[in-house]
């Protein structure tokens, strides 16, 4: 099969950008502290197998920017999960003034994403600097879970980072029409919400999964910028 043509194209994710000075840590959130991910940590660890490799789930940013060392990926699903622009960024991606919006797993539908094999290195260690970069706030933006995965080398168990729906960063259900206003208008002082758009959708694509919502996504926001 010929490859897609995106419609939401580098030039187009160019126009978005602008220099947003990072205004650092909400001073008026309340933030996770080291006995915090301790207490995490712990009672994830207490749910994995003793001896099995640990695996995450990549169904965003995490598939073109793991920041993490793995040996293997495959293409995976998740039943049960859908990915959502569901989380309000009002830094990273986003300000106060415009927040921007990133996506992340929540109930209903199924995802077909990634699953990175982690390196037999020290666990707590990768364990510590996923939740360290996914959560940061309290209540915390996703909660950690291991999902049951489908692949075509057999079934396997991975760590996944699903949305709190009581969390801080929920935005709830939202039109279409809101998503693709705030992804093409979008920025802050990590990039655009187009380019998290656009990579994320790239990404997808040279690993042979088509997200028809994503794809529908880029070519209305490809549509809106082009129109501005």
């Amino acid at each position: 099969m010929a490859a897609r043509t995106m419609s939401l194209t580098e030039e187009l994710v160019a126009r978005c950008y602008r220099v947003v000075e990072d205004s650092g840590p909400d001073p008026e959130a309340q933030h996770l502290s080291d006995s915090d991910y301790e207490t995490m940590f712990d009672a994830f660890e207490a749910e994995l197998p003793a001896v099995e490799p640990l695996w995450l789930f990549g169904y965003g940013s995490l598939i073109w920017k793991p920041e993490i060392e793995h040996v293997e990926e495959r293409v995976a699903v998740a039943r049960g999960w859908h990915r959502s622009f569901c989380m309000k960024m009002t830094r990273w991606r986003g300000t106060k003034q415009s927040p921007g919006l990133m996506m992340a797993l929540d109930r209903g539908g199924q995802c077909k994403g990634v699953a990175f094999r982690l390196n037999g290195g020290d666990r707590r260690q990768a364990l510590d600097k996923l939740f360290r970069r996914e959560m940061t706030l309290k209540p915390t933006s996703y909660h950690p879970r291991l999902l049951q995965l489908a692949t075509d080398k057999g079934p396997l168990k991975a760590l996944a980072f699903v949305i709190n729906r009581k969390g801080t960063t929920y935005a709830g259900p939202l039109g279409e029409s809101e998503v693709v206003e705030r992804l093409a208008t979008s920025c802050g002082h990590w990039g655009s919400g187009a380019d998290y758009l656009y990579n994320t959708v790239k990404n997808l694509e040279a690993r042979g999964i088509h997200d028809r919502h994503l794809w529908r996504l880029q070519q209305l926001v490809a549509e809106r910028i082009a129109a501005s």
